[in-house]
């Protein structure tokens, strides 16, 4: 006769003795790599269930990536604590989950005051088959014309509101950081040319006003 398969059932939450946390559906975790000295995975739970005793608790996961892992690598703009939702799932022991961590939108980790080391963020959802990124397209700014890397430190222009790296901009990272005001390249020449123009001006009024007076 065949070996009946053990019922497992679903549960909206599991508390993890092993590190004395409670995990739930939605939670983002940090899970065991399969190799010594590497990062921790980091996936977002989807499914939590147990055996019919509620142990043994196994964990549906969407797994988030880090751009090393993604088909074109890691790229200047990529920050240090960046990360792909992907469409990539698996079904992982609760016991290989390390702790829980958050991965935060992007605009919400560039607010944040400290950066710990279970934050992470995430702009980009990662097509782990073909390698492409949805949105395809986000805003640049600089030169250069770069994604933001919330790593690095940039100015902005007081004119235009545009953002640049000091290095684009032949500046040093220490002077930027004492800088109180900025105007880039460009509206620095805008504005010497409108006071040359208001010079001029000036200049011609003067003239005739005083072609005037000698009449």
């Amino acid at each position: 006769m065949p070996r009946q398969k053990a019922l497992r059932k679903q549960v909206e939450s599991y508390k993890l003795k092993h590190i004395n946390k409670t995990i739930e559906e939605g939670d983002c975790v940090l899970m065991r790599p399969s190799e010594p000295g590497k990062p921790s995975y980091v996936a977002r739970i989807e499914a939590i269930e147990t055996d019919a005793r509620g142990a043994n608790a196994k964990v549906r996961v969407r797994w988030y990536y880090r751009p090393e892992e993604s088909i074109g690598g890691r790229r200047q703009f990529h920050g240090s604590k960046e990360v792909f939702l992907s469409d990539h799932y698996d079904v992982q022991s609760a016991d290989t989950i390390e702790g829980k961590c958050t991965v935060h939108s992007f605009k919400s980790y560039t607010k944040l005051d400290a950066v710990g080391n279970e934050d992470f963020f995430c702009r980009f959802e990662y097509n782990s088959s073909t390698g492409a990124f949805n949105p395809d397209r986000v805003a640049v700014f600089c030169k250069c014309e770069m994604p933001y890397n919330p790593d690095d430190l940039m100015v902005q222009c007081e004119s235009c509101s545009e953002w640049f790296h000091p290095s684009c901009i032949e500046m040093t990272v220490e002077k930027a950081k004492k800088l109180d005001h900025f105007f880039c390249e460009d509206c620095s020449s805008q504005q010497q040319k409108l006071q040359n123009s208001h010079s001029a001006t000036k200049s011609s009024d003067t003239k005739v006003d005083t072609k005037r007076r000698r009449r």
